[in-house]
């Protein structure tokens, strides 16, 4: 356990983590380099649990305020939810086979094709305007949940954020609805890990349920913000969750 001071440093991190992953997506971009540096002692693993128990806390918190007020189509949030669930598992089992190394060039190589797309089009995700209906709609929302919860599970940095580009490039939701829905299959996806991580013994439980005090204070904040401010606020917070994404990926490349 870190001292005090050390102690309320993260708590101030997990407070804005919670913050940011609630408007945009991307809080363990936040937390995760906080816990790196604040708790030297701790494993990986820990780190890692530590992390998923403070972001599940304010997710789920996140998420039910978005479901409250937003009130996003469950017909298309909860498929995706289990999707993703299962996608993080089969990623999770793969994660010992392929090196992380393998996936950074490609990842920054993506990131930088969100990025780019988002910014260009200002007009992107201002309102829902469905690409499809129907069949074909579920279809591509589950394919897209598969996908970036495998991505969650062998490798993860930016997966709500990620979740929130597909369901509004792809699939023609606003940015406000699609962190309402990404909020919901990201929650999925942390769960997930965290069933696994406390399996294991992993978290330091008394320093992750402080933050995760604090993740939760953030995510309602982030969620409230976001639906009061609206898509536009959301989009430019999401450009900046994505250069952030960005900087520490390469960062890890060049490391």
């Amino acid at each position: 356990m870190p001292d005090g001071w050390a102690v309320l440093a993260l708590c101030g991190a997990s407070l804005l983590a919670g913050w940011v992953d609630a408007v945009g997506g991307g809080g363990g971009l936040v937390q995760l380099p906080a816990l790196l540096v604040l708790a030297p002692g701790a494993s990986p693993v820990q780190v890692l649990a530590t992390n998923k128990l403070s972001g599940a806390c304010g997710t789920a918190v996140a998420a039910w305020t978005y479901l409250r007020r937003v009130r996003p189509d469950l017909r298309t949030a909860l498929p995706m939810a289990g999707a993703a669930l299962l996608g993080s598992a089969g990623g999770a089992g793969c994660a010992s086979l392929l090196p992380e190394s393998a996936f950074r060039p490609l990842v920054v190589v993506l990131v930088v094709l969100v990025g780019a797309y988002t910014a260009l089009r200002p007009d992107l995700g201002g309102t829902s305007a469905l690409r499809w209906s129907g069949r074909s709609h579920y279809v591509a929302a589950v394919a897209a949940a598969v996908t970036i919860g495998f991505y969650d599970g062998i490798f993860g940095p930016g997966t709500g954020s990620f979740l929130t580009f597909a369901l509004v490039a792809l699939l023609g939701y606003s940015f406000v609805q699609s962190s309402a829905k990404a909020r919901i299959v990201n929650l999925a996806t942390n769960v997930g890990a965290l069933v696994v991580f406390v399996s294991q013994g992993a978290p330091m439980y008394r320093l992750g349920l402080a933050m995760a005090a604090c993740n939760v204070v953030g995510g309602r904040l982030g969620a409230l913000t976001a639906i009061e401010r609206g898509s536009r606020f959301v989009r430019t917070v999401f450009l900046a969750v994505v250069a952030l994404l960005l900087v520490r990926l390469g960062v890890d490349l060049v490391d």
